[in-house]
């Protein structure tokens, strides 16, 4: 078991971020790495777990009591009633406020990182409260450059941008912000692989990548540069290559983490490749955050049908690298 502390925030209350906790602090197979303080409304979890048929005793967060299976807990109450898979506005600052206190004990090193089960973006922006997702909130909380990584196995792909209108991406993708993204990629797979120089396969903006400008010229005029550029200061950034080839074995192979350009060019084919098991890291923090790789499930919510092998598999890596910085 490794020397950290892990906080876990348990999400959307009406999803299943509830469901998969209690059932992997409920699954023999499931051995913590770490202790594991979980977020939540009490009086959700204790209903959750008797409509699930599992069990739900653990200690709160501040007690000397001996933890069974690595769990605690930290209520932090909702404002109103949760029916499973049946959102409500009113609870969306109580999903705030766990991310909140999360980012604000990783900060004050009271945790060692923070791994987070699905939100809901809508209801959070249907509350009033601008909201993009996990990664942008947590960066306002805590600095840093973010930069959005899901890995499962050995396949590890990066955004150069995360949740925007798919109309929006191009204009975003500067050389500043490419520059940005590759250096902190490149940083955290030095660090993490102990590897100096690792290869990066970066993919282009448009169809075969711009086809030598008759298909886009972003390659031509930004993304080209740019690695040129970061080529020239001794950063293996391969590209730009087309995204339609670029997930194959011949290009794959011996690659360290590729990055895409935007959401949907990338994560689909990590998702095929390893969905359930997947893992959402966020780079470029200065604490250590991990995610699962699915939403709030809501037609899923209190059915004991929901699939917890993704977020077994989140904490298991933030408890790696937990250790890994703290070595």
């Amino acid at each position: 078991m490794a020397s950290v502390r892990l906080v876990v925030s348990s999400g959307e209350p009406a999803g299943i971020g509830p469901d998969l906790l209690l059932a992997l602090a409920a699954d023999p197979a499931f051995h913590p790495p770490t202790e594991l303080v979980v977020l939540g409304d009490r009086e959700v979890f204790a209903d959750r777990a008797t409509a699930l048929g599992l069990p739900f005793d653990w200690p709160d967060a501040d007690t000397d009591t001996p933890v069974r299976g690595g769990f605690r807990f930290r209520h932090l109450p909702v404002s109103a009633p949760v029916t499973p898979g049946r959102l409500d506005p009113a609870n969306a600052r109580h999903v705030l406020d766990m991310l909140d206190h999360a980012a604000e004990g990783c900060r004050a090193g009271d945790y060692a990182g923070l791994v987070t089960a699905p939100l809901h973006k809508g209801v959070i922006n249907d509350a009033g409260i601008a909201f993009t997702g996990h990664t942008e909130y947590l960066a306002e909380r805590v600095g840093g450059t973010p930069v959005m990584m899901l890995v499962a196995g050995s396949l590890r792909v990066a955004l150069a941008t995360t949740h925007l209108p798919l109309a929006q991406v191009p204009a975003a993708i500067t050389s500043d912000v490419l520059t940005t993204v590759i250096e902190t990629l490149n940083a955290a797979m030095a660090e993490w692989l102990d590897k100096p120089q690792p290869r990066l396969l970066v993919a282009g903006l448009n169809p075969h990548a711009g086809e030598s400008g008759h298909l886009g010229d972003e390659e031509i005029r930004v993304i080209g540069p740019t690695l040129e550029a970061l080529r020239a200061r001794g950063i293996q950034a391969i590209g730009p290559l087309p995204a339609d080839t670029l997930f194959t074995p011949r290009h794959l192979d011996g690659a360290d983490a590729v990055l895409a350009m935007y959401h949907d060019q990338g994560l689909p084919v990590l998702k095929y490749a390893g969905f359930g098991r997947a893992v959402n890291v966020t780079l470029g923090l200065p604490i250590i955050r991990t995610s699962v790789d699915h939403g709030t499930a809501l037609d899923l919510a209190g059915s004991g049908r929901a699939e917890h092998g993704s977020l077994a598999a989140a904490i298991d890596l933030a408890a790696e690298l937990a250790d890994r910085k703290a070595a």
